[in-house]
């Protein structure tokens, strides 16, 4: 991957009015937003959506992964496109592409053609937050990037807030359809602001794209993500599916490795993983991903098929996680003083917390209990992500970092994609062995079961009878499912937490 960044060498747009450049980052925040916002709401209506497209909650998940998925795989292209078309070209392109998959979104009528769209959403929108991060730096001087840094950061925090909370509500009144509808009209006010504010810029200095590191790279992660989300469903290595997309993942990694370390210009420099602070950097914002969206993924289906809630209310929970990042984001300007390792520390001991109280709760848990939770899962989210960067970044050359950054959006987005589907298998790896176990004691032979009283108002009698036992079994197998996978997600906290305290201390650059 060439070495050149996103901002533009020559700067027009600080020739231009205050004004203008004011509604330069409203527009481009705008966008940002939305491309943010979409994957909370989609989380919400994870639920709806599985039932109404009659899909297991393995293949419901695939909404979220393979989106997550495709923005991992063209983020780092983001800088390739913009030498070859310019920022405002492919800025517009971007929100404009997503927009329209949005609607599309909306208008699928079958699993396939969900995933399909979201795909499309996903890589087509994947430029949108780098790009408008960058745009909002050059818009600007330098003496005023604190501050314009910290008016983006935290219009993107909390504009996701506000997303679940309205489409949680329009999907209980009119479903989840209008979810994704929701989005588009702001879609299109956000294209029609960066038409109207972003300047014309030309193309920069043509930056080759190395196609053999790309498509290995993607081919690779691509069959990963296929193992792990058909796995459980085609008894792993006992299909032939499973066993081929191994050896294509491995033919096509080691294809990537040895390219990328022969290669004059790679697609990612492998090369930069000798600096110590970055290779742990990367396992840390890989461990990140793993555990930034795993919770509001899980819990939704969990809340609505088996405790009862409604989708304003998950809606709501899901909120409230955004104001939780909020309030963490805000903390960072206090621990940003301190050494980097504090604050992540802190930020995943939080998450550690927060993955040990989900472990506790069963399917009677209260609806203040699940909020204070999200609330302290959005804190440690975002009390970690300053100090990481940080940390990641502090001892690398200036000049390595635009591939440097690329790798550490690819890895972040990576983690979330994986760990999501290993989640979703162990939820139901577990939750089928749980309900075997458990029905083998339902029989007219276990005396326990003869004891009166120890039945409770469960009966053998009768068909009926037998179904709502069956049917009790299920829910709560599929609860010990979800504690195993929140238990997933506290361990990888805490080997977060081990991680932090192996990476150096204050470097040059810190």
């Amino acid at each position: 991957m060439a070495k050149t960044g996103l901002m533009s060498e020559t700067n027009p747009i600080l020739e231009l009015s205050v004004t203008r450049r004011c509604l330069i980052l409203a527009a481009v925040v705008m966008g940002a937003t939305l491309y943010a916002t979409t994957l909370l709401v989609a989380s919400t209506l994870l639920p709806q959506m599985q039932g109404s497209l009659a899909a297991t909650p393995d293949e419901i998940a695939w909404t979220t992964t393979f989106n997550i998925l495709a923005t991992a795989i063209v983020t780092p292209m983001t800088g390739w496109l913009v030498a070859r078309s310019g920022r405002r070209r492919v800025m517009l392109f971007c929100v404009v592409g997503f927009t329209i998959a949005t609607y599309l979104v909306g208008q699928a009528e079958s699993l396939e053609t969900v995933v399909l769209w979201r795909i499309v959403q996903g890589g087509i929108g994947a430029p949108v937050i780098p790009l408008a991060n960058a745009i909002v730096l050059d818009s600007f001087p330098r003496k005023q990037a604190g501050l314009v840094s910290s008016i983006f950061g935290m219009t993107v925090v909390l504009g996701p807030v506000i997303g679940p909370v309205f489409g949680g509500q329009l999907a209980e009144a009119y479903g989840w359809r209008w979810a994704f509808y929701m989005i588009v009209p702001a879609g299109v006010l956000a294209s029609f602001a960066l038409w109207a504010t972003l300047p014309e810029d030309e193309p920069g200095k043509p930056v080759p794209l190395d196609w053999t590191g790309f498509l290995a790279l993607t081919v690779a992660i691509s069959c990963v993500q296929l193992i792990l989300s058909r796995g459980q469903r085609l008894d792993w290595y006992e299909s032939n599916e499973i066993i081929l997309e191994t050896i294509i993942a491995a033919l096509a990694f080691y294809i990537f490795v040895a390219h990328s370390l022969t290669a004059k210009q790679p697609f990612l420099n492998l090369r930069l993983l000798l600096d110590r602070s970055y290779a742990i950097g990367l396992l840390l914002v890989f461990i990140y991903g793993m555990v930034n969206f795993t919770p509001i993924v899980l819990l939704p289906s969990l809340l609505q098929q088996y405790a009862g809630y409604p989708d304003s209310v998950i809606g709501q929970i899901v909120g409230f996680r955004g104001i939780g990042g909020t309030i963490g984001f805000a903390l960072t300007f206090l621990i940003g003083r301190w050494d980097p390792r504090i604050g992540m520390a802190i930020g995943f001991a939080a998450m550690v917390a927060a993955g040990v109280w989900l472990m506790q709760f069963d399917l009677n848990v209260n609806e203040e209990a699940l909020l204070w939770n999200a609330v302290l899962q959005g804190i440690s989210v975002g009390i970690i992500w300053v100090p990481l960067t940080v940390l990641t970044f502090k001892t690398l050359d200036r000049e390595h970092l635009p591939e440097a950054m690329a790798m550490f959006h690819l890895l972040r987005n990576i983690g979330s994609s994986l760990f999501i589907s290993l989640s979703v298998a162990e939820i139901i790896r577990s939750g089928a062995m749980n309900y075997s176990r458990m029905t083998e004691m339902i029989s007219p032979f276990n005396r326990t079961l003869q004891v009166p009283g120890s039945m409770g108002g469960f009966g053998l009698e009768t068909v009926p009878e037998l179904a709502k036992l069956s049917g009790e079994i299920a829910r709560q197998a599929a609860m010990i499912g979800y504690v195993n996978g929140f238990g997933l997600f506290t361990a990888a906290s805490f080997v977060a937490i081990v991680l932090v305290l192996c990476a150096g201390g204050r470097g040059k650059g810190a």
